[in-house]
């Protein structure tokens, strides 16, 4: 299981911004960042007519599989995947070891297009969720917990 990721308001803007400009680079229908959990970070694109809860889960385990299938092969992990279909497609890539960074796209661009241009976000997302790593050591496990006191609890739920 993979620990809990902790989101700031000035990293998530900055992954919204490299999710919404690959969406305009890569011609793609929709840019999805989903933790190894499963739980969506940031959206782009036509995400809308999408369950992207149930798809965030279905990606999560099918990276977790292919994790499985590389290790019985003696890979560390298998960074990247592709699935065709008639009308549309599916790039699934690793950020950082905890990120799946799905790509879905139709005839409107190529796969090859949509590679160059996940790479060149990868390079950009990669030090976001490091500098939040390095946050999630520093700051306290909660970021409500030093803002709250029992006083206010108390105040919260008294009439």
């Amino acid at each position: 299981m993979n620990p809990q990721l902790v989101m700031y308001e000035v990293q998530q803007k900055q992954i919204q911004a490299v999710a919404e400009r690959l969406h305009q680079d890569s011609r793609a229908r929709t840019i999805l960042l989903i933790d190894k959990n499963g739980q969506l970070v940031a959206a782009a694109g036509d995400s809308a007519a999408l369950d992207t809860t149930s798809l965030s889960s279905l990606v999560a385990g099918n990276v977790a599989a292919t994790g499985g299938i590389a290790q019985l092969l003696r890979e560390d992990e298998f960074t990247a995947q592709f699935h065709e279909g008639k009308g549309m497609s599916i790039h699934m890539s690793l950020v950082g070891r905890r990120i799946i960074l799905v790509v879905l796209f139709d005839k409107n661009t190529t796969q090859g297009l949509v590679r160059l241009r996940v790479k060149k976000a990868q390079d950009e997302l990669v030090p976001i969720f490091e500098e939040l790593a390095k946050l999630a050591t520093t700051q306290p496990s909660s970021p409500f917990g030093t803002e709250i006191t029992d006083q206010d609890i108390d105040n919260l739920f008294n009439d």
